[in-house]
């Protein structure tokens, strides 16, 4: 790939109201970054916006420079180094910056994840968890926050970690952290969704927890509340069709309810680290995954006429309705219906939501 496409792919990404499965889209029907670009003003048009605020080549250069400076760099989804299986599920960030060697992505993954205030006994449990799954040769996957989290890297930094985090590579959160972070960076594998300099926002984490779900061939809760972000990492596992598992506790700790919930619903009950390696199965031959995708360009989908696009229109509100039922409701194409999708996105008319659940915005 040639600098003028890593270019276009940046600047794509980060053009306002492109998200990661309308990144996709563009790149499935176009074929290169080059030509989505300048296919934005029309499609954005045809969705009701005025003239599209791409991002600019010095945004893009600015940040490509940074990232630089930082010793990190950014990895697109097609390309080799970019986690085999995080390419596997929706959404997949089109580009991460990674400081680290991305040769951990491509053993065996286990995320651990857990509450921030965690016991004492639930953060030794993930330390010693972590250092065992470490000792055989297991990735331990995390996103670097107090408690469960923290326990885990440390206790995994004998052998390989990840940390993913929900702010710019440069960024340290919680600052207490700073320390382990730039070791994980330095020794393991540090990574970013977000560009450099991008605060620790709340919208980030949800973000931030489905690419830990995603590079893992399963995911252990260790404490957990019942509505936490750990638990969104848990689900988001198992919509990948990857393993969730979760360590029981008390039913007289809050904490403990949200693994305890997961267990009733199905999530394989975990004590010990062969626990872990018996739910996730011979992995090895697992790592073997197809080559990465080259978007090389489709033949556009059939164009919706103005009854059409008003009509799927009107089957959207503010609740989140699934693709599959926009589908079915309207009766047109299910191309035909993304494509319309795309082109209300890019005019900021509607948001996506996990699950392929969409809402006017």
């Amino acid at each position: 790939m040639n600098h003028g496409e890593r270019l276009a792919r940046l600047r794509l990404i980060r053009t306002p109201h492109v998200g990661p499965v309308s990144w996709h889209q563009l790149m499935q029907r176009f074929g290169s970054g080059e030509a989505a670009l300048d296919a934005l003003p029309d499609l954005a048009l045809r969705g009701g916006a005025g003239k599209a605020r791409i991002a600019s080549v010095d945004i893009a250069e600015r940040e490509i420079g940074r990232v630089a400076a930082l010793g990190a760099r950014h990895i697109f989804c097609d390309e080799d180094d970019y986690s085999p299986m995080l390419r596997e599920v929706e959404g997949a960030p089109p580009v991460v910056i990674v400081r680290g060697d991305t040769a951990m992505l491509r053993r065996p993954c286990v995320a651990i994840v857990g509450a921030r205030n965690a016991s004492a006994i639930a953060c030794r449990f993930a330390r010693q968890l972590a250092a065992d799954l470490a000792s055989r040769d297991v990735t331990v996957v995390s996103g670097l926050a107090r408690g469960v989290d923290t326990a885990a890297h440390i206790g995994a930094l004998g052998g390989s970690t990840v940390g993913v985090i929900g702010s710019g590579i440069d960024i340290a959160f919680p600052p207490e952290n700073a320390a382990l972070q730039e070791r994980i960076a330095s020794d393991q594998l540090l990574i970013a969704e977000q560009p450099p300099g991008s605060e620790p926002l709340a919208r980030h984490f949800p973000s931030r927890n489905r690419i830990i779900a995603g590079i893992a061939h399963g995911t252990v809760v260790i404490e957990a509340a019942p509505k936490s972000g750990s638990l969104i990492t848990a689900r988001r596992a198992g919509d990948y069709g990857r393993e969730v598992m979760a360590v029981p506790g008390s039913p007289l700790d809050p904490r403990a309810q949200g693994c305890n919930l997961l267990i009733r619903e199905g999530a394989t009950l975990i004590q010990t680290v062969d626990d872990v390696l018996e739910a996730v199965g011979p992995i090895d031959a697992r790592m073997v995954r197809e080559p990465a995708p080259r978007y090389t360009g489709i033949v556009a989908p059939v164009e919706a006429d103005e009854g059409e696009r008003r009509s799927l229109i009107g089957l959207l509100g503010p609740t989140p309705v699934a693709l599959d039922e926009l589908v079915r409701q309207s009766g047109q194409d299910a191309s035909k219906v993304q494509l319309v999708l795309l082109e209300l996105e890019l005019a900021g008319r509607i948001e996506r939501h996990a699950g392929a659940r969409i809402s006017l915005v």
